[in-house]
């Protein structure tokens, strides 16, 4: 008898857990083919940040505006790809050269800050579908949406989407509020001056500030800058930029 309901129970237990992994895939691939086309007006960082700033009894930021590739300074995806990820046209969302360096230079050195080698395809699925965080199963997610995004997803459009929904600062998200809050300007009016300072400031935009860079910060500039002339563009029409 109770063999039985045992039996019964792990059939049922069995059918539920399989409509759970059939809704997750099911669920996600929907959003990532959604999004494909959609504008992403806010990201889960966006939610954390401005419950961070409720929590601790601060004036809630929260700038951000969506515009179209076209919008954007072609110069801004030169500087990020010179600053984040020169191999963005080249891999097909991760970068195993990088990430291979970036593990010896972590062995070698383990006294030093962790090296990462997360691509802009990483960063845009992170972004967009995660919370922040280093677990495994945190990273487990990252891989299987960066992956999602490279199928389904030009490189155009990663692009896109990451220079729109980035933390560019205290409560500044994406390229147009950075442009604005930053520099009083349009994110396609962006300067490649101002474009190479804003990526200067990606590694941790909270801390590093393109409206006031410090010395270190135009240092990376200037490299930023000199880089930028190596970089693939986008579309063959920055080139005239």
């Amino acid at each position: 008898m109770k063999s039985e309901k045992l039996k019964k129970f792990f059939v049922k237990l069995k059918k539920i857990v399989l409509w759970i992994v059939v809704a997750f895939f099911a669920s996600t691939i929907l959003s990532v083919v959604a999004l494909r086309w959609l504008p992403v007006y806010a990201t889960p960082l966006m939610f954390i940040r401005w419950a961070q700033q409720v929590k601790a009894g601060e004036e809630t930021k929260w700038y951000h505006h969506w515009v179209p590739l076209e919008d954007i300074s072609p110069s801004l995806s030169l500087a990020v790809m010179a600053s984040e990820d020169a191999n963005f046209l080249k891999h097909h969302g991760f970068d195993f050269k990088a990430i291979e360096h970036a593990a010896m230079r972590n062995m070698k050195h383990p006294e030093k800050r962790k090296m990462g080698a997360s691509t802009i395809s990483q960063q845009t699925a992170k972004n967009v579908f995660l919370w922040p965080g280093r677990s495994w199963v945190r990273k487990g997610f990252e891989v299987y949406f960066t992956t999602l995004i490279e199928v389904m997803w030009s490189k155009e459009r990663i692009m896109e989407v990451y220079l729109n929904s980035i933390e560019m600062g205290d409560g500044i998200y994406g390229a147009d509020a950075v442009a604005e809050q930053h520099f009083n300007t349009t994110a396609k009016e962006l300067t490649p001056a101002q474009c190479a300072l804003i990526a200067a400031t990606l590694p941790n935009p909270r801390r590093y500030n393109s409206a006031n860079p410090s010395k270190y910060m135009k240092k990376r500039q200037k490299r930023i800058l000199h880089e930028m002339k190596f970089v693939k563009p986008l579309k063959e029409e920055e080139k005239d930029d």
